[in-house]
Order: C-alpha cells, then structure tokens, then sequence
C-alpha cells in the first residue's frame, strides 16, 4: 500500500464504460521514488486534503471484484492517524 493525499477530483463525461459510476480522485503520493501524482477510483468516500492509503496494479482491480476494469489505482482506507519516528526517515 501506498500513502498519498487527496488534491482533487477528476470528472470524465467519456470513459471506459467500466468507470461508469465510480469516483476518480488526484492523489499525489510519496515514495522511494519522490512524489508521484496519479489518479485512483475512490471506493471509501475520501476527500480533498485527506491522507488515504492508494493500492495499485492487479491487487486494486480484484479489490473492485472486476479483473477487467482499466483501473491501476484504488484508495483502500482513509488515514486517521500517521505516527512516523524521523530518525528512521535519515
């Protein structure tokens, strides 16, 4: 799983007809890799400036019971709380 923030909505009038009725929100995530900004189906009802826990790949499309859905990114959870030591960020 991944953590990110809500930045945004995404609004689509012509889409694949699997992402009919789903909400598409911008999330940016941080990582080994730097931050990244992607787009995830949100399942849970997150919102704009809300931390969220992101899973992508084939794990987000089975958590949508649909292996066939063009969907690479899933919010899964909305973060409460985030308790991180910083000596172990060095």
């Amino acid at each position: 799983m991944i953590i990110g923030k809500v930045l945004g909505n995404v609004w689509a009038t012509k889409k694949d007809p699997k992402l009919s009725g789903r909400k598409l929100l911008v999330v940016r995530t941080t990582g080994s890799n730097g931050a990244e900004t992607i787009v995830a189906v949100d399942t849970i009802g997150a919102g704009i400036g809300e931390d969220v826990l992101v899973t992508k790949g084939s794990v987000a499309r089975n958590s949508l019971g649909d292996r066939d859905s063009p969907v690479d990114a899933v919010i899964v959870g909305i973060i409460d709380t985030l308790e991180v030591d910083d000596k172990l960020l060095e």
